[in-house]
Parts: structure tokens; sequence; C-alpha cells
């Protein structure tokens, strides 16, 4: 007892504060690290802390797809050049990796509006055990044996056969390094940290180009792989940048931490609660992803195929992407800032957060429409494109994709974002599933069986899926029903 007033002393002294001392300043920090601006501050400020880090590292990773699209074209099928853009609408092993639990994010938000960071922990370390065992055990050999499914799925041609197959093993196979990134970038995002995934997401863009660069022609002793080379690159540049997040995370160098003391088992509460929220985001992915497909057969079966192929590659899956990235940037922002303030109990703020995303997108939407309309000969002949049949048939596709860009995809992500951030993230699905696969699809069908299809009534079944997904997505979140929705891991 004679001590205690010894240590009682020296902590008033402003020196070294006993142990119990230390752990609850400890405690306290931990409980203020996260960013309360977002919860507090102006919600229009919230949202662009969000959105600028975002949106910059989605151009940058963009940018670096249409690097090797361009080096594949030149590279790898240089003689066969309607190829070079088949290559752009392959279904590739990324975007199925980044469908593996990632949508953790919203309970990540949910607690950490609620300053609850041990919970915020408690989630990615489940996750993270997760994703390890589903790529190593589901998508490197399932992706593996489906990959030549996958390119006659979409008419691949025979040349584009023998190149993407290869390309797509390695992505399936090797790719667990992609899914810890998009894991960890995902979660920091979600906790409010956007600037760190920017950060580490352009050093992982960066390095992936110089890997491409060296090993799609080659270098020195380095042999030229081809497109074999462009897979290597990318899953190389993502391990080599999720080893760094993952030692940054088990250093305390984060907003989110991991300690090799936590019980490294699953709980089985928080992967109930992850898949109940996560698997429904999932499979809205997969549908996208089955959609683009069946779409790309009814491209490919046109009377000017090849030529529809080179437009469709260009216009919707490379030009359209620059609506797209900042469309995604602000439904990150809408989902974070949705989860974070209903964490926080400031329903007013969550509400009025798809709003505000919107106008921003709206502000980002207008110029890139401008440009489909008024300079679209000029986009299409950045990637090459010289033939006057693929030129007239991009030209019409952007004058429709400059609607869907300006009026419907901003505002539907924007209310899919803040769907999911409350919680609701079947509705997402049940949307997409009718937007993206129902109507347009038997739209197409229709058409083709009643006396074929031109391309004209593909691009515009494309802006119909885009519209209704939007008055969907808005008429759903105004129904109110994610207000009730309860998000708990005990």
């Amino acid at each position: 007892m004679k001590y205690l007033p010894f240590a009682k002393r020296r902590s008033d002294n402003g020196r070294k504060p006993v142990a119990s001392q230390r752990l609850r300043s400890t405690a306290a920090s931990e409980k203020t690290s996260f960013d309360r601006t977002l919860v507090d501050g102006p919600l229009s400020a919230a949202i662009w802390k969000i959105v600028w880090p975002t949106l910059l590292v989605n151009i940058v990773a963009g940018l670096q797809g249409l690097v090797d699209h361009v080096m594949v074209g030149h590279f790898v099928l240089p003689r066969q050049r309607r190829h070079r853009h088949q290559l752009a609408d392959l279904p590739g092993g990324g975007g199925v990796h980044q469908l593996a639990l990632q949508r953790h994010g919203i309970l990540v938000a949910r607690f950490a509006g609620a300053n609850e960071p041990e919970k915020v922990n408690r989630v990615v370390v489940q996750v993270f055990l997760a994703s390890i065992g589903l790529g190593v055990a589901v998508f490197a050999p399932v992706g593996y044996l489906l990959s030549p499914r996958l390119l006659e799925l979409v008419h691949a041609e025979p040349g584009v056969q023998a190149e993407a197959v290869p390309y797509l093993r390695i992505l399936f196979v090797f790719g667990l390094g992609m899914m810890l990134f998009f894991l960890i970038a995902g979660g920091l995002r979600a906790a409010g940290d956007a600037r760190t995934p920017m950060r580490l997401g352009i050093v992982l863009t960066v390095l992936n180009m110089v890997l491409n660069v060296v090993l799609i022609r080659g270098l020195g002793p380095i042999p030229a792989f081809g497109t074999r080379g462009a897979a290597m690159g990318t899953v190389i540049a993502n391990a080599l940048v999720a080893s760094i997040v993952v030692w940054q995370l088990f250093t305390g160098r984060l907003l989110i931490r991991l300690a090799l003391r936590r019980a490294w088992r699953p709980d089985w509460q928080v992967l109930a609660a992850v898949g109940r929220l996560g698997l429904p985001t999932g499979f809205q992915g997969v549908v996208m992803n089955i959609g683009g497909v069946i779409l790309i057969r009814f491209v490919g079966g046109l009377e000017q195929s090849a030529e529809a192929q080179a437009a469709f590659a260009v216009g919707y899956t490379q030009l359209f992407s620059l609506i797209t990235w900042s469309s995604g940037a602000l439904m990150a922002a809408a989902t974070t800032i949705t989860g974070q303030n209903l964490g926080a109990g400031h329903l007013d703020r969550a509400t009025r957060s798809p709003l505000v995303c919107s106008a921003l997108g709206l502000l980002i939407a207008v110029p890139l429409a401008l440009l489909f309309l008024v300079v679209p000969h000029t986009l299409m002949g950045i990637f090459g494109i010289e033939d006057a049949d693929v030129l007239a048939l991009g030209e019409q596709l952007l004058a429709f994709l400059s609607m869907s860009g300006l009026l419907f995809v901003t505002a539907a992500l924007s209310y899919t974002g803040a769907l999911q951030g409350g919680g609701d993230t079947k509705s997402p699905l049940y949307i997409s599933m009718f937007s993206q696969l129902a109507l347009p699809l038997s739209l197409c069908a229709v058409l083709d069986l009643a006396g074929g299809l031109d391309p004209a009534e593909i691009w515009l079944a494309i802006v119909l899926g885009h519209l209704s997904r939007c008055l969907l997505s808005i008429w759903r979140f105004q129904q109110g029903k994610w207000k009730e929705i309860k998000v708990s891991i005990g």
C-alpha cells in the first residue's frame, strides 16, 4: 500500500505512468483513432474525403489496364488487330477474386462509426483467414479448370483462346495476393482511411506496369512471355504489395491492426454476419459478370461481329470505364458514409449521403458525357481504331453511353452503395438480376428471334438496363427498410 502514493505522484508529475495507466491510455487512443469528421463534419466534405483517393487509384489502375491492352495488341498479336480488342472483353480472374468476402467493409464501416476498434479488427481477422482458405482451396483449382470454358462462353476466336487460357490460369492460381490486397484496401476504406489504399494502389500499379513492360516483351536475359507476362506481372506485383500491407497490419502501422497473440481460429458469429451481408453482394458481382458475358455473345452474333466487338471493347469496356471509375468511387463513399453514420446513430446524415454522392457524380459525368458526344472518333483513335465501320459503330455506342453516364449510372451506384452501407445487400442483388440480366438480355433475345439484332438495339438494351437499375435503387432506398436492419456480431 505504501507504494501507491508514490506511483500516483509520478503519474501526476508527468513522469512514466504505471502499467495500468499506460493500458488505459492505449485503449483511449484506440477508441479515438477513427476519423470522426466522417460522422460529425460537413457531409459533402466527408464524402469527398473517401471519393478522391478512391477515384485516383481507380484511374491509375485503369490506365495500367489500358497499357496492358495496348502492349498485348502491339507485341503479342500485331498481325491480328481485331484480336487485340477482343482481349479486353475476356472474363478475368481479378474481378472474381474481389467477390470473396470483400463486403466485410459493411461491417467495418458500421463498427468504425460506432467507434468499436476491437470489433473492426475482429472482422478483418476472420475475413483474412477465410480469404486465404478460399483462394487456395476454391478459386485456384476451380479457376484453372474452368478457364477454357469461360473463353468458349464469349466466343473467343482460336488465336485469342491460345493466348488467354494461360493468362487466366495464372491469375486464378496465383491470385491470393490480389485477394488480400482488395480485402485490406476495402477494410481500410470502410474504416475511413482512403489515402492508404490510394498510396498502396499507386505503388501496385506502377510496379505492375514496370513488370509487364519487362515480362511481356522481354528484357536482356529475361525472355518475352507475351500474354503470360501480363498475368505474371499482375500476380507478382499484387503479391509484393500484399506482403507489405500485411506486415503493416501486424506491426500496428495502419488504422486496422492485427496481432499474432489473437485467437487465430474461425469465429462463426463473425463469418455468419459477413456471409449474410457479403454473399448477396458477391453474387451481385457474379450476376454482372454473367450479364456481360452473355451480352458479348449477342455482340459476337451480329452480322458485323468483328467490328461490333471492337467498338464494344473500346467504347464500353475501356472508355465507359471513365464514368464507372468515378461512379465506383462514389459507391464506395456512399457505403462507408452511410454505414459509419448509422453506427454513430446519425440517421439523417445516412439518409442524405446517396443524394450528395449523386450530385457530386453529376459534376464528374457531365464533361465526360460531352466528350463522348463531341469527339467520339478522337477517343476511339487513342486505341488505334482506324476502320470506318468500327468508328461508326463506336460513335453510335458512345452516344447511347453518354446518356447512361450522365443520367443513370452514377445515381444507380450511389444508391446501391447506400443500400449496402445500410445492411440491405439483397435488394441490390435482385435489382441487378433484373436490370443486368432479365431486362437487357431478354430484350436482345426477343429482337434476335423477331428478325435479327442490329448494334443499336444492343446499345439501347444496355441503356435500359442502366435506367431500370437507377430507378429501382432509388425507389428501394426511399422505402427506408434499410433503417430497420440490425448489424451485429455479438
